[in-house]
């Protein structure tokens, strides 16, 4: 078994070879989306779209297809993420249809990612 690992003043437990192989098998594909703000955000008409945008996404949240909502709350250029219980094809067709997206408010990335089965935020 590997020694016990020092990162930054923190002990964290050994993984092994063996353990690490089979917490990679056991990985499910998700989509991760990453929001960023247009010029258009800044204009004060923007709210009320970006108010609908976040309703939206209780109610995506609620229905488990994005089960992870992270919004930004620093003044960079993006505005935030989520990670998708769908395919890349599918988040595609939810986000077309976001009322910021289709204001010109947000834009959007997505990316095919590995979740480990049980990761969580910590509450």
């Amino acid at each position: 078994m590997a020694e016990t690992q020092r990162a930054i003043g923190l002990d964290l437990p050994a993984i092994t070879d063996e353990q690490m192989r089979a917490q990679l098998a056991s990985t499910q594909t998700y989509t991760l989306m990453v929001l960023k703000k247009t010029a258009r955000y800044s204009r004060p008409e923007a709210n009320a779209v970006v108010w609908e945008h976040g309703r939206r996404n209780f109610g995506l949240r609620e229905a488990g297809l994005m089960p992870i909502v992270c919004p930004a709350v620093d003044s960079g250029t993006w505005a935030g993420i989520g990670i998708f219980a769908a395919s890349l094809e599918r988040v595609g067709e939810i986000m077309s249809e976001d009322p910021a997206v289709m204001a010109g408010v947000l834009v959007y990335e997505l990316y095919t990612i590995l979740v480990f089965p049980g990761s969580a935020l910590p509450d």
